[in-house]
């Protein structure tokens, strides 16, 4: 008889999406998924006190202290590793790059408002931020295409 191997563990993973301004699309998207922005305040006081980073990585967001070129957003009830603030679920991690969004994104959300609530919900995000790039109806289907404050292109369905 052959023995299988044990199957892996599920990985830990999270979204990282390329931002100009991290901070502002951490708070887009937190508002639009109903997401929490990640407190690392903890972890970034330990690491200063400790001399392990330099004091001009943080900045200041929502009162607190935050690195400055990222920030993640979670799903409110997912585990968080108290030490760090860390999220250790459904999470988006905004990283600052020094170049713009060129071209269309190769990989999207799908925000899923549930039936008979997509204008509403495309609504909703236009206050937020987003504006709409197009509606789509297709045999499969019908949703709206979004760009998210800068640019990123999501769907609303």
């Amino acid at each position: 008889m052959t023995q299988t191997p044990a199957s892996p563990a599920p990985l830990h993973w999270k979204l990282v999406i390329d931002a100009g301004d991290p901070h502002a699309q951490a708070d887009f998207w937190a508002a639009a998924l109903g997401y929490v922005v990640e407190d690392n305040s903890a972890l970034i006081e330990k690491l200063l006190d400790a001399g392990v980073v330099p004091p001009e990585i943080v900045v200041e967001h929502h009162g607190r202290r935050a690195f400055r070129d990222l920030i993640a957003v979670r799903h409110p009830e997912d585990p968080v590793e108290e030490s760090s603030g860390t999220g250790l679920g459904r999470r988006l991690l905004f990283q600052r790059v020094p170049e713009a969004k060129t071209v269309k994104n190769r990989l999207h959300l799908d925000v899923h408002a549930g039936k008979g609530r997509r204008e509403a919900e495309v609504e909703r995000l236009e206050q937020l931020g987003a504006s709409v790039l197009r509606q789509v109806q297709e045999p499969g289907g019908t949703w709206t295409v979004m760009l998210d404050p800068e640019g990123n292109e999501f769907c609303v369905q």
